[in-house]
């Protein structure tokens, strides 16, 4: 099982970047999903979040707040089939940075999978046909959106892909 930390940024629309992504051999196979990565050694689950955001899109300017959601996922990618405990943080940044300023620091595998970047609303994820992970994010950043943060993180429901 792997644990990685991922993030909820949104910008000061209250916008949330995701990462367009696809199967390295077939670019036909995409979905978005949120920044983020696995824990390296031992870095926090904070320390990973803010590292990952800043190899993946070159922001280094975000406020990480607190943990909204967890889950559990399984799902196949580049040949083999990976089994994560994923710990989802808000954060804000104050400028709506341009997608993927500068992600000098993508592994070999996320240079070959991952073709972009975008700012979305909750209205334009809500209308989307596109595939998003975690697929309930939509409704999810909604309710973020219209309650604030969950008092304490609350679980999501298991995928597996």
């Amino acid at each position: 099982m792997r644990t990685v930390a991922r993030l909820i940024l949104l910008d000061p629309l209250d916008r949330i970047l995701l990462l367009h992504g696809h199967e390295p051999d077939d670019p036909s196979d995409d979905w978005w999903f949120t920044p983020g990565g696995g824990v390296e050694g031992t870095e926090t689950l904070e320390e990973a979040a803010l590292r990952e955001l800043a190899e993946e899109t070159g922001i280094t300017d975000a406020e990480l707040g607190q943990v909204l959601w967890r889950r559990r996922c399984s799902f196949p990618f580049a040949g083999r089939r990976w089994d994560q405990d994923e710990w989802y943080f808000l954060a804000r940044t104050a400028v709506a940075h341009q997608p993927l300023p500068g992600a000098a620091g993508l592994t070999e595998l996320e240079r070959r999978s991952v073709a972009g970047a975008r700012w979305w609303t909750c209205g334009e994820l809500t209308r989307t046909h596109e595939t998003v992970y975690p697929t309930r994010l939509a409704e999810l950043l909604r309710t973020l959106l219209d309650e604030g943060p969950p008092a304490q993180p609350v679980v999501l429901e298991t995928e597996i892909v």
